[in-house]
């Protein structure tokens, strides 16, 4: 309240400065401003150490509890489990829906709000009737089972898998892979993949990575391709540069010294 007053009063005194019969004041006036102004300065001090002491961000409380409900209700894929994760284990067919994802490597840091939506969707995919086996693959942590089945996030896998035959023949797998928008991607949309059966909008995929059906999964050369692809993709661009011009140099090399020699004097005469 000093302060305060003081801070009012001081328009006046300052008015007052005009008048000859009041000069005997200015020192006081002086030592006034000074104390407003130090008042001031740790006002303003608290206030940022106050401000500094809030956390900058506060985690969303609805986000944290479908990511630890989905942590319960989804298995983890991986390049080690994927052979005996992915089979029906009883008789019929079985859906699977599994959500690919990725950090900084494979998602350029862009999969959080597909993350988010899918972690939510969670839920509702699991109060359906007959909801399908969840699954989740990390393509920063299995980037080498990624490359194998030519998978980018963010997507979801919706996936058919019949159970073997008493000849232990497998029938063909159907497999949809639907890409999703990783700026407006929401929880319904995911979970309508299940409960509306919006997979049928896609067509089926039959092509040569068809991690079930494919021909490099039927002769076995799916993970190995996938280690090629992967570790190829690691090579920075300038070190290929580089053994593309050794390898072209090498070369022109070998062809210019094998070229013939003119001999030596000149033509035979006729």
């Amino acid at each position: 309240m000093r302060t305060s007053t003081l801070a009012l009063a001081l328009p006046a005194l300052a008015s007052a400065q005009q008048f000859p019969f009041l000069d005997q004041l200015n020192p006081y006036i002086d030592q006034a401003k000074s104390y407003l102004g130090v008042a001031t300065s740790s006002v303003s001090s608290a206030a940022s150490a106050a401000s500094a002491t809030i956390p900058t961000s506060i985690p969303n409380p609805v986000a944290a509890g479908a990511a630890e409900f989905a942590a319960t209700k989804v298995d983890r894929l991986t390049l080690e489990n994927h052979s005996t994760l992915l089979k029906s284990s009883s008789p019929g067919i079985e859906e699977w829906m599994f959500f690919v994802t990725g950090g900084n490597a494979s998602c350029f840091g862009m999969c959080q709000r597909a993350e988010a939506a899918w972690n939510e969707s969670v839920a509702l995919i699991s109060a359906s009737s007959s909801p399908p086996h969840l699954a989740m693959l990390d393509c920063d942590a299995d980037g080498v089972l990624c490359a194998a089945w030519a998978l980018s996030p963010p997507t979801v896998i919706h996936a058919f898998l019949p159970h073997p035959l008493p000849d232990q023949s497998t029938p063909e797998t159907t497999m949809r892979a639907i890409n999703l928008n990783r700026t407006t991607i929401t929880a319904p949309e995911i979970a309508a993949i299940h409960l509306q059966e919006t997979y049928k909008d896609v067509a089926p995929y039959e092509g040569f990575w068809h991690p079930f059906n494919g021909m490099l999964a039927q002769y076995g050369l799916q993970i190995p391709a996938g280690y090629a692809i992967y570790y190829f993709a690691k090579i920075p661009s300038w070190a290929f540069m580089i053994g593309v011009s050794f390898i072209s140099r090498s070369v022109m090399s070998r062809r210019m010294g094998a070229a013939p020699t003119r001999p030596a004097g000149g033509a035979p005469a006729t």
